[in-house]
């Protein structure tokens, strides 16, 4: 069953990340819908702290991944924006780091569909106005909205 979230700032969007870390499980793949400034990061710095994990969260646009650690799991935010095909995520480290059972957040994930399956859990944000976000949170098996299946 899909959730929708209204978010009317950056804070409410962390707050939003805050409360789906609550239902995550190691293994969870998470891929991102969503075009430039639509809370991608505010949302995964939200998931960071709900695992507990206190640092800061960027994000990953020159690094391709950033980890985050000392958390109830650990937590992958990959951003695959200057991915282009399956050699490309090969390289990138990003099935080794599905092996180690934290949580992989994925922004551009449409940009690779093929790796995520059924049980991905999408977040898909929707620009209300400048500040306002409609935030759909599914799982890959449940919606026919979602345009990468």
């Amino acid at each position: 069953m899909s959730r929708i979230f209204l978010s009317n700032s950056a804070e409410e969007t962390v707050s939003i990340g805050v409360d789906i870390a609550k239902t995550l499980v190691a293994g969870d793949k998470i891929a991102f819908i969503g075009g430039l400034g639509m809370g991608k990061t505010c949302i995964t710095s939200g998931i960071a702290k709900g695992l507990g994990y206190e640092g800061d969260v960027t994000s990953p646009t020159f690094n391709i991944v950033n980890e985050y650690r000392g958390g109830r799991l650990p937590l992958f935010h990959f951003d695959l924006y200057r991915i282009s095909g399956f050699e490309d995520l090969y390289s990138t480290g990003f099935f080794d780091y599905a092996d180690e059972m934290g949580v992989m957040v994925c922004e551009w994930s449409e940009n690779i569909s093929s790796v995520f399956d059924d049980n991905t859990i999408y977040i898909k944000f929707e620009r209300i106005d400048d500040s306002s976000r409609k935030i759909t949170l599914f799982k890959g098996s449940e919606s026919s909205e979602n345009p990468i299946c």
